[in-house]
């Protein structure tokens, strides 16, 4: 008997009675799918990706929880659902199905995960593919590496997929740099800590036009949208910043969320809201291999390895010359706030605190902390790179993927991905509640005037002059 392998801490939060978190991953094609081939791929090529793919979580007889390898029935985790006949475009329907099985949780009693394949044409795609995995099996990084393993590339199979590259953290060039680098850190630590504690215990949001309060949102149906953006246009907003392109994507989501707000709640400036931004703790940002990652020595470990930063919202905040908005404002005020997070070692600690509750109070209570964290704050933004080629999935072409987190106690959470040089941003949002088409239509709003924002700085702080004689 092959042995079992424990299910981690992060995984047991994410797995409970309070907290049971799905993770759906879509992928649009520009052909019509032909599916006689899925089984052989999921056999062939999913479920040697990693044994949690073909494992059920069970309890031992001291209550622990364990992965135990099972044969899996890959009829059971292949769905290909029948639409009304007779549409030309099925987009409504599609989303109807996605909401339906967003809401439903996946059942422990094999192994947690399935694949959705629509045969059906929507206005973006030919065909999708709809992976639901849960969180315990891995976080983003983990799960995205390993769908990633199953893709080729469309130009050349035989070639690696790529992704665009990051620049490293600045490091310190003296002592004396050291020196007070350490003790800003130590400062900020103090402070992040302190107040990550009281948002994810005693603080919580306002109610608000993103965030309805109500409990048990996590059980409510969601819309699932999204638009796209082209990643050279975000990479003009950074340079003319000098800031990063997280920077740009979270200024542009806080200011799209404040001209949403203007739309349905103009009073929303008294509201006090927070945005969770999933970070990676790995020591490396880029994808390795799933060989590597099952290695238990690799810096790039399968598994759930991600801490949240609180980043409190911006509100509107008036020129002191008439009634406008600076747009670009949000994005140097996202900049200012996630280089203190990122300067504070406050995550850690907050995560080795959930540990040591796991231990002392079982992994429910735990999983309860984290539930508070997330219910207490209006949102959550989570970032991924994707490949900079187009690839294909079982020899169907990708035109474009999203994924979103769902049943998590939030009434909006926001996506972010890159792919052939476009950034697609997804919106998973309270059905009822949060109007998805404005909220749209507010967030490309907010990129055009940002954008526009930027380019004007940039050229004002190249020829000041001739824009003084143009007033």
């Amino acid at each position: 008997m092959e042995e079992e392998e424990p299910v981690s801490p992060t995984g047991q939060y994410l797995s409970s009675s309070v907290l049971n978190v799905t993770v759906l991953v879509v992928f649009e094609t520009s052909i019509p799918i032909d599916d006689s081939q899925a089984i052989a791929a999921l056999q062939s090529i999913f479920l040697p990706i990693n044994p949690r793919f073909s494992s059920i979580m069970v309890r031992d007889e001291h209550g622990v929880q364990k992965w135990r390898k099972v044969q899996v029935k890959l009829e059971e985790h292949l769905k290909v659902p029948v639409f009304p006949q007779g549409l030309e475009q099925y987009d409504e329907c599609l989303q109807d199905y996605i909401t339906r099985i967003s809401m439903e949780p996946l059942p422990f009693r094999k192994p947690l995960w399935d694949v959705s394949v629509i045969k059906y044409p929507t206005s973006t795609a030919a065909g999708t593919f709809v992976f639901r995995l849960h969180h315990a099996l891995g976080d983003g990084y983990s799960l995205m590496a390993a769908l990633f393993s199953c893709l080729k590339r469309v130009d050349d199979p035989s070639l690696p997929l790529t992704f665009p590259s990051s620049k490293p953290r600045r490091g310190w060039d003296s002592f004396l740099g050291f020196a007070q680098e350490l003790s800003y850190a130590c400062v900020n630590t103090i402070r992040d800590f302190g107040w990550s504690l009281m948002k994810s215990s005693v603080m919580e949001d306002s109610v608000s036009a993103i965030r309805s309060g109500v409990p048990f949102v996590e059980s409510r149906p969601i819309n699932l949208s999204y638009f796209e953006l082209s990643l050279d246009d975000i990479k003009t907003i950074k340079k003319n910043v000098n800031g990063t392109i997280n920077d740009v994507l979270v200024g542009i989501i806080f200011y799209g969320i404040n001209l949403y707000m203007e739309e349905v709640s103009p009073c929303h400036n008294a509201c006090k809201m927070t945005a969770l931004v999933l970070l990676n703790t790995r020591a490396i940002r880029s994808y390795k291999s799933v060989e590597e990652m099952r290695n238990p020595n690799s810096k790039a470990k399968w598994g759930n390895y991600f801490a949240f930063l609180h980043i409190p919202m911006p509100k509107c905040d008036k020129k002191s010359k008439g009634d406008t908005v600076d747009p670009l404002d949000f994005v140097l005020r996202a900049k200012k706030i996630i280089e203190l997070k990122r300067s504070s070692f406050g995550v850690y600690l907050s995560g080795a605190l959930l540990e040591m509750i796991r231990k002392l109070r079982g992994p429910e209570v735990a999983s309860h902390c984290m539930l508070k964290t997330l219910t207490n704050s209006s949102l959550a933004i989570s970032n991924m790179i994707g490949p900079m080629e187009q690839v294909e999935i079982i020899g169907h072409p990708v035109s474009g993927f999203h994924f979103m987190m769902v049943r998590a106690p939030q009434s909006l959470t926001m996506t972010i991905v890159s792919y052939m040089q476009k950034v697609r941003v997804a919106m998973g949002a309270e059905k009822g509640f949060i109007d998805s088409s404005l909220l749209v239509s507010c967030m490309k709003k907010s990129f055009e005037a940002i954008y526009e924002a930027s380019v004007v700085d940039k050229e004002n702080q190249f020829y000041p002059h001739e824009h003084e004689k143009e007033i």
